[in-house]
C-alpha cells in the first residue's frame, strides 16, 4: 500500500505528460527496450547493437533492491517492446506495481515481451527449507546477483540473441554476429582475469552482503562471513565483535563492499584486524570505469589483485 500511494502521484504525472503530447524517451524505429539494470542494459547493447534502443531503470550505483519510482519509468515502460528483468524476485519492491500500471500489453509477465534473464543463468544459493522474515532478504527462488559470473552473463546474451532474433527476424544474422564478438571478446577477457587471479585461488574474504556468491565461485575464492549477520539487516556491535575475531583468527585480510553501504563499520573492523575494505563495482555503471560488462570484471579483478599485493 505504501508503494502504491508513492506511485499515484507518478501515474498523475504520466497522464499529464501524455496529454500535453509528451512522448517518452524511446525511440521509434528500433526496438526498445527496458532493462531493470545496467547489466542488463549492457548485456542487451552488446548484442543488439544499433537495431535497438535501451534503456535501464536500476543504474549502477544504486542498490536494486530499492529502487524510487520516476514518471520516466512509467513512459518508457509504456512504449516498450521488452522489458528484461533480473528476476529472482531482485526488483519485487519496486518494478511490479510499475508494470501493472503502465498500461502496456506486451512486457506483463508471460507476455511476448517480458524476458527474465535468470531463466538462462546458474542460480545459486536456493534455500531447501522454508524462507521467513527472521532469515533476513532471502530470495526463495536463489541469489538473483547471477550476473558476476562472466558465464552467466554469456548464457544471457544467448537467451538474448534468440529473443530478439523472434521479435526482428530480418535482424537474426545482426544478433548472432554480435553474440559471437562478444563471446570471443569475453573468452580473452576470461583468460586475463584468470591469470590475474591464480595466485589467490582459495583465500578468504568478507563480503557486506550477499552479492558475491558467483563471482566468489568463478575465481576460487572463500567467503568466511558477512558484514551483515544475515541478508538486509544491519551488522549489530555483537555480530561486529564476532567477525573481528573470526578474521584475527583466520587471517582474513579483505571486506568487500559495494558503492552504497556505509563504510562506517567496514573501516572500523578493517582497522581491528590489519585488513582493508575493498569497494568493488557489483553492476555495470558503478563508476566510469565499469561502463560496460567486461569492463566491470577488469575493475572488479583489479582491485581485488592489488588488494591482495597489499595485504599479504
Amino acid at each position: 500500500m505504501k508503494f502504491q500511494a508513492r506511485l499515484r502521484p507518478i501515474l498523475l504525472a504520466l497522464a499529464g505528460l501524455l496529454f500535453l503530447g509528451v512522448r517518452p524517451a524511446l525511440a521509434a524505429g528500433k526496438l526498445n527496450i527496458v532493462t531493470a539494470t545496467q547489466d542488463l542494459g549492457a548485456l542487451v547493447t552488446e548484442v543488439g547493437g544499433d537495431k535497438v534502443n535501451v534503456l535501464a531503470i536500476a543504474k549502477g550505483y544504486q542498490d536494486p533492491h530499492f529502487v524510487e519510482a520516476k514518471p520516466s519509468f512509467l513512459l518508457n515502460l509504456r512504449r516498450a517492446d521488452l522489458l528484461v528483468v533480473v528476476g529472482l524476485e531482485l526488483e519485487i519492491g519496486w518494478l511490479p506495481p510499475l508494470i501493472n500500471q503502465c498500461g502496456n500489453p506486451k512486457i506483463q509477465p508471460a507476455s511476448v515481451g517480458y524476458f527474465d534473464a535468470s531463466r538462462y543463468a546458474e542460480i545459486l544459493e536456493i534455500p531447501t527449507a522454508q524462507v521467513s522474515r527472521a532469515m533476513g532478504d532471502v530470495h526463495p527462488q536463489g541469489n538473483p546477483h547471477y550476473w558476476l559470473d562472466p558465464q552467466n552473463g554469456l548464457r544471457v546474451a544467448q537467451g538474448l540473441a534468440q529473443k530478439l532474433s523472434q521479435m526482428s527476424p530480418g535482424d537474426a544474422g545482426y544478433f548472432n554476429q554480435r553474440l559471437e564478438d562478444f563471446r570471443k571478446r569475453l573468452t580473452v577477457a576470461e583468460r586475463r582475469w584468470d591469470e590475474q587471479m591464480k595466485p589467490y585461488r582459495g583465500r578468504k574474504i568478507i563480503t557486506y552482503h550477499q552479492s558475491w556468491p558467483n563471482f566468489v565461485k568463478r575465481f576460487g575464492l572463500q567467503v568466511a562471513d558477512y558484514v551483515e549477520p544475515r541478508p538486509g539487516i544491519p551488522p549489530s556491535p555483537a555480530h561486529v565483535v564476532e567477525l573481528i575475531t573470526l578474521m584475527k583468527r583466520q587471517n582474513v585480510k579483505l571486506i568487500l563492499v559495494e558503492p552504497y553501504f556505509d563504510l562506517k563499520t567496514p573501516q572500523s573492523v578493517a582497522r581491528e584486524t590489519g585488513g582493508q575494505v575493498v569497494v568493488l563495482m557489483p553492476s555495470v555503471g558503478g563508476n566510469k570505469e565499469s561502463g560496460d560488462y567486461i569492463q566491470l570484471f577488469d575493475y572488479d579483478v583489479n582491485q581485488l589483485v592489488k588488494a591482495f599485493q597489499q595485504t599479504r
